[in-house]
C-alpha cells in the first residue's frame, strides 16, 4: 500500500527525471548534429556547438539540487514501497540508455576531431601525457648498462 509521503516523493521524483530525460535527448541531439557536421566534407566550426554546450551543462547543474533533495526522501521511504513504483525504474533505464548513446557518440565525435586536427588546443593534452611511460622509456634508453 502506497501512503501520501511515498506517492509524493514518487511523483517529484518522477517529474524531474522526465524533465532530466528532455535534458538528456537534447544533448544526444546535438552530440548527433556534431556528429554529422564532423562527418560532411565542409569546415567543423567546434565554437557553432559551444553555446549550446553551455547551455545544457547549467540546466544540467541546475538538477543535481533536485535530486540531492529526492535523494533524501527517497531513502525515507521503505524498501518494499520504493518497489511499487515500476514507472521510476523504466525512467532510470531510459536515462542511463541515452547517457550511454551520447558518451559512445561524443567519443566518435572526440576522435573524428582528432582525425581532421580540429580539436581546440586546450583540450590536447601535452605530448608526454599522451604517453605515459615517456620518463621510464627515455631513462631506460639513456642508461648505461
Amino acid at each position: 500500500m502506497k501512503d501520501c509521503r511515498s506517492i509524493r516523493a514518487a511523483d517529484g521524483l518522477t517529474f524531474d527525471l522526465q524533465e532530466f530525460a528532455d535534458i538528456c535527448n537534447e544533448v544526444l541531439s546535438l552530440a548527433r548534429r556534431e556528429h554529422q557536421a564532423l562527418a560532411g566534407q565542409g569546415d567543423y566550426n567546434h565554437w557553432d556547438f559551444c553555446e549550446t554546450r553551455k547551455k545544457l551543462l547549467a540546466d544540467i547543474e541546475a538538477m543535481l539540487p533536485k535530486f540531492r533533495h529526492h535523494r533524501m526522501a527517497w531513502q525515507q521511504v521503505s524498501q518494499s514501497e520504493r518497489e511499487q513504483f515500476k514507472d521510476l525504474k523504466g525512467l532510470f533505464q531510459n536515462i542511463q540508455g541515452l547517457l550511454m548513446r551520447v558518451m559512445l557518440l561524443d567519443r566518435e565525435n572526440q576522435q573524428t576531431m582528432l582525425k581532421r586536427g580540429v580539436v581546440p588546443a586546450q583540450y590536447v593534452p601535452p605530448a608526454a601525457a599522451q604517453h605515459p611511460h615517456y620518463v621510464a622509456d627515455l631513462y631506460r634508453r639513456n642508461s648505461s648498462g
